[in-house]
């Protein structure tokens, strides 16, 4: 087992597509991708460092059955998270979403998850500054930055490889 497990909620199947990116990058030092559908509580609680990713719907939800999926996915994940204990481990976050799509609430699907992973005591990183895209509200800006890397696929997808590979160079320094 590597030292990072990586981790996704996906209705469209773009951001499996990110997160086998990130896996291809970092190389031996993470396992393969797996969507969190796929796997138990004990298997995610097994990794000292996640790489998590979500994209958002409708009105800033995660993807799951309530959102309108057609599968489980973070929406039924978040309930085993519920009092379960992250102390001592480290997350990181990337998040896709459509800015001129639903601008109102652009990548809002990673803040319930940042807030859940902080809440059973997970040590957040790669935050991710706000410049470079045109929104009107985020629920994930903390501070002026997102709790995480936001990729848009649909109307970005040029700056795609450019900031993921400034994302994974300020994370990389705490996964070994």
């Amino acid at each position: 087992m590597a030292n990072v497990g990586i981790f996704f909620g996906t209705d469209t199947g773009k951001t499996r597509k990110i997160a086998k990116l990130i896996h291809r990058k970092l190389g031996d030092v993470a396992d393969a991708p797996v969507n969190i559908n796929r796997i138990s509580l004990e298997t995610f609680l097994s990794y000292p460092v996640l790489i998590l990713g979500t994209p958002t719907l409708g009105d800033g939800q995660l993807p799951g059955l309530n959102a309108g999926c057609e599968e489980a996915s973070w929406g039924e994940f978040m309930a085993q998270l519920a009092g379960a204990s992250l102390s001592g481990k480290t997350v990181a976050l990337f998040g896709l979403g459509d800015q001129v799509g639903y601008p109102d609430n652009f990548v809002s699907g990673m803040r319930p998850l940042y807030d859940a992973l902080k809440n059973c005591g997970a040590q957040l990183i790669g935050h991710w500054p706000n410049q470079g895209y045109e929104f009107t509200t985020s629920a994930s800006l903390e501070e002026g930055a997102f709790v995480g890397l936001v990729l848009d696929q649909d109307n970005q997808y040029d700056l795609t490889e450019e900031r993921l590979d400034a994302w994974l160079d300020t994370i990389r320094p705490v996964m070994v």
